[in-house]
C-alpha cells in the first residue's frame, strides 16, 4: 500500500513539470526515490573535532570509524547492517548526475584500511560504505559520518551538505567544551531546512566537569531561536568504556541509553512521520518557490492593470526627478568629506612626525652621533615608512567610507555603486636620503694642544702663588695645578664637541623630517584630489546611467499601458486558478506534518 504522502509529493512533482522548473523537479524525484527506500538514513554532521565519528563507533560498540588526533573523516561514510563486516569506496562513474542516482563503482577494500583509503582518494569518492552485524541497523537504520563542516567553499563541506539531502534524520554534533557557537546555531538552521528531523547531541562530557551548565546554555539558546530540537548530552569514552567492562552504571552515566532510545523511538519507529516531516520540507519549499512568481505575474496583470502601471509611469518619473534633486547633494557631500579628509590626514601626518622628532631629541638630548650613526640612520627611516605607511592606509580606508557614504545618497543602495578602486596607480615616491651631519674630530694631537693650552693657566697662577713663599715657579704644586687644569680643559672640550655633534644631528634629523613631511603631505593631498575626481566621475557616470535606467522604465511603463485588456484577462483567469490549484496542494502538503508552515492566499 503506498504511503499517504506519495500522492501530494507527486502531484507537487507534476506541478513543478508545468511551471517548467526542471530543478525542482530533480529534487523532488531524488528524494521520492529516497522516501520510497526503506533505509533510515541518520546524518551525523558538526565541526570538526566534535567527536562526530567517536558517536558513531560509540552507537554502535565498534571502531567502525577512525578516530584521532592526526585523522579525519575526508567523504561521508554510510555504516549499514551486513551478515558478515565488509567495507568498499564508491567512486562516481559520471561527470554529471546527482550523488544520489548517478552511476557509481564499488571498491571493496579491508574494513581497518577504509578510512586511510577515503582520505588517499577522496577527492574521487561520493562515500564510503561499511556494514557490520549490529542489531540497530538490523532495522535498515543508516549512520552516516560527515566530513567536518567548516569553510563552505571546501569540498568536504560540499560533500556533508550534498548528503543532507538523503537524509531521513540529522544528529547534530557538538562538544561539551563551550556552548554552541554562531556558526553552529546557523549550521542547525540550514541543516532544518533541508531537514526538519533534528537530535542536538552534546559529547564529552568526561571532559568538562561543568558540562551540565553548557547543556542548559545550549537549552536556552535553542529556545530563544525557536528550534525544535532535542539535546542530549552524552560520553563516547564513557560508553565504550562500559562496554568493555560491562558497567551498566558507567554505561547509564554516559548518557547513550537516551540517545539510544530516541533513535529508536523517534527515528525507527517512526520512519513515517520522517518520512512526511521530510516530503512536507521539500514540497513546502518547491511550491513556494513556484508561487512566487505566479503571484508577482498576476499583480502585474491585475484587472487595474492600466492604473497600475500609470502609477508605475508617476513613480518612475518621481524617482528621475529625486535622483537630479539628489545629485547636488551627493556633489556637496564629497567635496565636504574629503576636504576633511585631507585636513585630518595631514594633521595625523604632522602628528606623527612631531612625536618621532620629539624621540630624536630625546636619543640625542644623551646619545653621541660619532656612534651609532648608521643605526640610527635605519631607525629614523623605518619609522618615517611606518608613519607614510599607516597615514596612506588610513587615507584609503577613508576614501572607502567616503565612497560608501556618497553611495547612500543615491535612491537605490547596492554595495555595486562603490567603485572598485579610486587609487593612482603610483602612490608615492621615496624622499632623498638622511644627509650625515659633520662630526668634529678630537684627535690625540687636538687634546694634547688643549690640554696644554689649560695647564698654562694652571702653571703660572699657582706657580706665582707659591713664589711668595720662596718656591720657584715651576713646582711640584704649579705643575699638579696645570695638570688639573688641563684635565679640565680636555673634558670641557669634549663636552662642547659633543653637544655640537648633537645640535648637529638634531637638524640633520629635523631637516630630513621636515623634506619628509614636505614631499609626503604633497602626494597625499595629490592622491586625495585624485580620488575626489575618481568618485565625481564614478558617480556622475552612474547617475546617468541610473537616470536612463528610469527614463526606460517609465517608457517601458507607458508600452505596458497599451497591452491588450482582453489578453491580460485571459491569463489572469488562467494564474488565478492555477494558483488556487498550488494553494490547495499546499494545504495538503502542510497537513502531511502538521501546522508547522503557513503560506497565506
Amino acid at each position: 500500500m503506498a504511503p499517504p504522502w506519495l500522492d501530494v509529493l507527486d502531484e507537487t512533482i507534476g506541478a513543478c513539470v508545468t511551471h517548467r522548473r526542471p530543478d525542482l523537479e530533480a529534487r523532488l524525484r531524488e528524494k521520492r526515490a529516497q522516501q520510497l527506500d526503506p533505509k533510515l538514513r541518520v546524518l551525523v554532521v558538526g565541526e570538526s573535532k566534535q567527536g562526530k565519528s567517536q558517536l558513531v563507533n560509540a552507537l554502535l560498540n565498534a571502531p567502525v570509524c577512525a578516530v584521532g588526533d592526526d585523522i579525519t573523516t575526508t567523504v561521508p561514510t554510510f555504516v549499514q547492517h551486513a551478515d558478515t563486516p565488509s567495507a568498499a569506496l564508491v567512486r562516481n562513474t559520471s561527470a554529471q548526475g546527482s550523488i544520489y542516482h548517478a552511476p557509481t563503482e564499488r571498491i571493496a577494500v579491508p574494513i581497518e584500511q577504509v578510512t586511510k583509503q577515503a582520505t588517499a582518494h577522496s577527492q574521487h569518492l561520493v562515500r564510503a560504505e561499511i556494514g557490520i552485524p549490529r542489531a540497530l541497523l538490523d532495522s535498515g537504520l543508516v549512520l552516516i559520518d560527515t566530513p567536518g563542516v567548516g569553510d563552505t567553499r571546501s569540498a568536504h563541506t560540499a560533500s556533508t551538505f550534498a548528503t543532507l539531502m538523503q537524509a531521513d534524520a540529522v544528529l547534530l554534533v557538538s562538544d561539551a567544551t563551550g556552548e554552541l557557537t554562531s556558526a553552529e546555531m546557523a549550521l542547525l538552521k540550514k541543516v532544518m531546512q533541508a531537514c526538519p528531523n533534528v537530535t542536538v547531541v552534546v559529547t564529552k562530557i568526561d571532559l568538562v566537569p561543568g558540562w551540565r551548565t553548557v547543556v542548559e546554555r545550549n537549552r536556552a539558546l535553542l529556545a530563544r531561536a525557536g528550534v525544535a530540537a532535542k539535546l542530549i548530552p552524552v560520553s563516547s569514552a564513557l560508553r565504550l568504556r562500559a562496554a568493555k567492562t560491562g558497567d551498566q552504571r558507567l554505561n547509564a552515566e554516559s548518557g547513550f541509553p537516551e540517545l539510544l532510545a530516541c533513535v529508536q523511538r523517534d527515528i525507527v519507529a517512526s520512519a513515517d512521520l520522517l518520512a512526511r516531516r521530510a516530503v512536507a520540507v521539500v514540497a513546502s519549499s518547491a511550491l513556494t518557490q513556484l508561487v512566487t512568481p505566479l503571484r508577482e505575474e498576476l499583480t502585474a496583470h491585475d484587472s487595474s492593470h492600466t492604473a497600475a502601471t500609470i502609477s508605475t509611469l508617476q513613480e518612475a518619473q518621481r524617482r528621475v526627478d529625486e535622483l537630479r534633486r539628489r545629485s547636488a547633494r551627493w556633489q556637496n557631500v564629497l567635496n565636504d568629506e574629503m576636504a576633511d579628509l585631507i585636513s585630518d590626514v595631514e594633521y595625523d601626518l604632522r602628528d606623527r612626525t612631531r612625536k618621532i622628532l620629539r624621540e630624536v631629541d630625546k636619543t640625542y638630548d644623551e646619545a653621541d652621533p660619532a656612534i651609532g650613526w648608521d643605526r640610527f640612520e635605519q631607525w629614523l627611516e623605518d619609522n618615517l615608512n611606518e608613519a607614510a605607511t599607516t597615514n596612506f592606509a588610513w587615507l584609503m580606508e577613508r576614501a572607502e567610507w567616503v565612497a560608501a557614504k556618497v553611495a547612500k545618497n543615491f535612491p537605490v543602495y547596492r554595495e555595486d555603486l562603490i567603485p572598485g578602486s579610486v587609487l593612482p596607480d603610483d602612490l608615492l615616491e621615496p624622499v632623498s636620503r638622511l644627509e650625515k651631519p659633520k662630526i668634529e674630530p678630537f684627535s690625540v694631537s687636538q687634546k694634547l694642544f688643549t690640554g696644554l693650552r689649560g695647564s698654562y693657566g694652571g702653571v703660572l697662577m699657582f706657580g706665582l702663588v707659591t713664589s711668595l713663599a720662596g718656591m720657584p715657579l715651576i713646582n711640584v704644586i704649579s705643575l699638579g695645578a696645570g695638570a688639573l687644569f688641563g684635565g679640565k680643559s680636555i673634558l670641557d672640550e669634549s663636552d662642547q664637541r659633543l653637544k655640537r655633534r648633537q645640535a648637529a644631528a638634531k637638524a640633520a634629523a629635523q631637516r630630513h623630517v621636515d623634506d619628509f613631511f614636505i614631499k609626503f603631505s604633497k602626494d597625499v593631498r595629490d592622491s586625495g584630489r585624485h580620488i575626489q575626481r575618481s568618485l565625481r566621475n564614478h558617480f556622475s557616470t552612474l547617475a546617468e546611467e541610473l537616470q536612463e535606467t528610469l527614463l526606460e522604465s517609465a517608457r517601458s511603463a507607458k508600452r505596458a499601458v497599451q497591452d491588450d485588456q482582453t489578453e491580460r484577462e485571459r491569463r489572469m483567469r488562467e494564474g488565478r486558478k492555477e494558483l488556487d490549484r498550488l494553494l490547495t496542494l499546499y494545504k495538503r502538503v502542510q497537513a502531511l506534518a502538521g501546522p508547522t508552515m503557513e503560506l497565506s492566499a
